[in-house]
C-alpha cells in the first residue's frame, strides 16, 4: 500500500469516478491505480445512498455503520472492538494495493481517526491527521487496543 487518502463521501465519490472510463476507452480514466475503500456510514441514516462496489481498480470494500460519537449515545451506534477488527483484517489483506480510500460524512472524525490508525499500522508517521482539528479519539483508541492487545500477541508468539 502506497498511500492512506482519507475523504469525505463526496470526495470518495469524486476519487472513485475518476477511475470512470467509457467502455473500451480506458485511456480516459483520469486515475489508474488500485484501491480499496473502508466506507464509514451513519447508522441513524442507514446510509448515505452510496455503495462502493468492487470493480477493476476497486479491489475491495469494507463498509461499517457507526456514528460519530465517542460514548453510548441512546439509538446511536458507538464503534466496537468487531469493528476495529474487522478495519485491521481488511487493511491486513489489502496490502498489495496502491490505496486504501477511507471516508466518513465529512472526512474529519471517524475516518480520520481510522486513517492515522493505517497509517501507523503500516509503519507511516501519522502526526499529519492531528493537524486541522482532532479525529474521534474513541474510534482511534478502539484500534489500538484490539491491534496491540490482540495482533501483537499474535506475532510476538
Amino acid at each position: 500500500m502506497k498511500r492512506v487518502v482519507v475523504k469525505s463521501v463526496y470526495d470518495a465519490f469524486d476519487y472513485v469516478m475518476d477511475h470512470y472510463y467509457p467502455y473500451g476507452l480506458e485511456e480516459l480514466a483520469s486515475r489508474n491505480d488500485t484501491y480499496a475503500v473502508i466506507s464509514i456510514q451513519d447508522s441513524h441514516a442507514g446510509g448515505f445512498g452510496i455503495r462502493f462496489e468492487k470493480s477493476q481498480y476497486c479491489k475491495d470494500v469494507l463498509t461499517l455503520f457507526f456514528d460519530d460519537i465517542e460514548n453510548e449515545v441512546e439509538g446511536a451506534v458507538l464503534f466496537s472492538e468487531e469493528m476495529a477488527r474487522s478495519i485491521i483484517e481488511f487493511i491486513n489483506s489489502n496490502r498489495s494495493v496502491d490505496t486504501l480510500l477511507l471516508h466518513c460524512y465529512g472526512g474529519l472524525s471517524r475516518s480520520k481517526a481510522a486513517g492515522a490508525f493505517a497509517v501507523w499500522m503500516l509503519g507511516g508517521n501519522n502526526e499529519q491527521y492531528s493537524n486541522n482539528g482532532s479525529y474521534n479519539q474513541h474510534v482511534y483508541a478502539t484500534l489500538m487496543k484490539v491491534y496491540l492487545n490482540e495482533y501483537v500477541k499474535l506475532q510476538a508468539s
